[in-house]
């Protein structure tokens, strides 16, 4: 399929996995632990999703939340969700208060949302404490037949899916996208990243991460498959194409003994080591690095790596400016809009620029990114950026994750104070990190104090909310590591 079939066909009012239907029936298109589906199979339970839902009461505009980690089912909650016209919202397992701290943003009250959530002692505790929202109980419909009359009222310029962002500086927002949005995005990625009817991607994200959700999109746009799986060495198997973080990267590359198809892999979510590439390209994969965030529907720039600096070029779709190296994004993937309370409110200026609070400039290599303008700070009369600081704990052997946050300091103003995860789950040795550190940083950037990072703040894996971190820090200062 050219760019500019996929264009007509993701512009039709006829969802694109009922027209996969049509053309190629008997294909293999999504691969669970229990069974391979056809196309044909998955347009069927899409049409009994979408008519289970409309007897619960559901109309064109509600919202359906499903809150929890990725599972079959959710696809076709998902794609029967959209065949009704129905907003999908996508959010991560959490606490039962941040849980309906979201609810109440999303609810509007002439519009109910429906929640799909897992079973908890603490989540069936709100059933009492929330107004306007209808439980939905999960359901199985693969053996129902299939229903009388056509419920479909899918259209690619409605809003088809809402995401939290992760509320790195503050109160998480909620991103509205499209179809349309989403599919742009994809059209854009796969121009560059080929993958077709023989590839198969792996949906080893979140999906209430934009990063997962925009999987979903590109299996359809390139009608390949798409395959789930809970534990990745295994799901790993058969597949072509995966969207990994570089600590799943690692963890592929620990077991030599597993065979790899896998060719092509979309690395994202922090900083990308070189060994960790080059390890990858001794095993036969081809990595490329990008630059996205949720309100571009994931991917603005993109390139294969090769040694050098860079997340590449704005791929189709996309424009990148750069104003007093601040970095600003326009184009079709850009969002509807900011969701609240059944209000959207635009993303972007009068011109369509959406300025994305991320400083960088220009290589070789295409966009470099410097850091979050407001993670800038000053110790001592010094600019400090957090990520660069982070950048440089990374590549220590010992460290999986870091956090750099700025704490105040009656002399400096502020330092730095870096919350990590390690290999061995302990703060590595003060005595060798400061040996470390010599020539890596400017002694001014060493980090004041280390700190383990708690559990719940590791944002599924991907994002970890800055946020939070330093409303975390300020309740557990009694746990650090004073480096001297």
């Amino acid at each position: 399929m050219n760019l500019t079939d996929s264009t007509i066909l993701t512009d039709s009012i006829v969802p694109l996995w009922q027209h996969r239907a049509s053309q190629q029936p008997g294909a293999v298109a999504f691969i669970t632990p229990q069974h391979d589906y056809t196309w044909l199979e998955v347009s069927q339970q899409a049409t009994r999703y979408a008519h289970w839902l409309r007897q619960q009461g559901m109309c064109p505009g509600d919202v359906m939340t499903l809150a929890g980690k990725n599972r079959p089912e959710w696809i076709w909650y998902f794609l029967g969700a959209l065949t009704a016209g129905i907003t999908t919202a996508f959010l991560a397992p959490q606490p039962a208060e941040k849980l309906r701290q979201k609810l109440q943003t999303i609810y509007a009250p002439e519009q109910p949302v429906w929640l799909i959530a897992d079973e908890s002692p603490e989540i069936s505790a709100l059933h009492t404490h929330l107004t306007g929202i209808r439980w939905l109980r999960e359901i199985s419909l693969t053996d129902e037949p299939l229903p009388d009359g056509d419920v479909t009222t899918y259209h690619p310029a409605q809003i088809s899916s809402l995401i939290f962002t992760s509320g790195s500086t503050g109160v998480p927002k909620v991103v509205a996208h499209t179809s349309s949005n989403h599919f742009a995005s994809a059209r854009g990625l796969l121009s560059l990243l080929p993958f077709g009817e023989q590839d198969c991607w792996l949906l080893s994200l979140p999906l209430y991460h934009v990063s997962g959700l925009s999987i979903i999109y590109r299996w359809l746009l390139g009608g390949g498959q798409l395959k789930i799986g809970e534990d990745l060495v295994t799901a790993i198997q058969g597949v072509s194409h995966a969207s990994l973080v570089p600590v799943q990267l690692q963890r592929l590359l620990e077991h030599p003994e597993v065979s790899l198809n896998l060719n092509h892999v979309l690395l994202g979510g922090g900083d990308i080591p070189l060994s960790l590439t080059q390890q990858a390209s001794e095993r036969g994969m081809n990595t490329w690095v990008g630059y996205g965030m949720t309100e571009a529907a994931s991917t603005v720039t993109v390139k294969q790596t090769d040694g050098q600096s860079g997340c590449g070029l704005a791929l189709p779709g996309r424009e990148v400016l750069l104003r007093e190296q601040r970095i600003y994004v326009r184009g079709e993937t850009l969002a509807a809009g900011y969701y609240h309370r059944g209000r959207l409110r635009p993303v972007t200026d009068e011109d369509g620029w959406f300025d994305t609070k991320d400083l960088g400039y220009w290589t070789e290599g295409g966009l470099n990114i410097s850091g979050r303008a407001d993670n800038q700070f000053i110790s001592g009369g010094e600019n400090i950026h957090c990520e660069e600081i982070e950048q440089v704990l990374l590549t220590h052997p010992q460290i999986e994750q870091a956090v750099v946050v700025p704490v105040e300091d009656q002399t400096f103003g502020a330092r730095p104070v870096a919350v990590v995860t390690t290999v061995s789950g302990q703060l590595p040795d003060m005595g060798v990190l400061t040996a470390w550190l010599q020539n890596r940083l400017e002694k001014f950037k060493w980090p004041l104090a280390w700190y383990l990072m708690p559990e719940g703040l590791t944002g599924g894996g991907i994002k970890v909310s800055r946020f939070e971190v330093k409303q975390w820090l300020s309740e557990h200062d009694s746990q650090r590591k004073v480096m001297r």
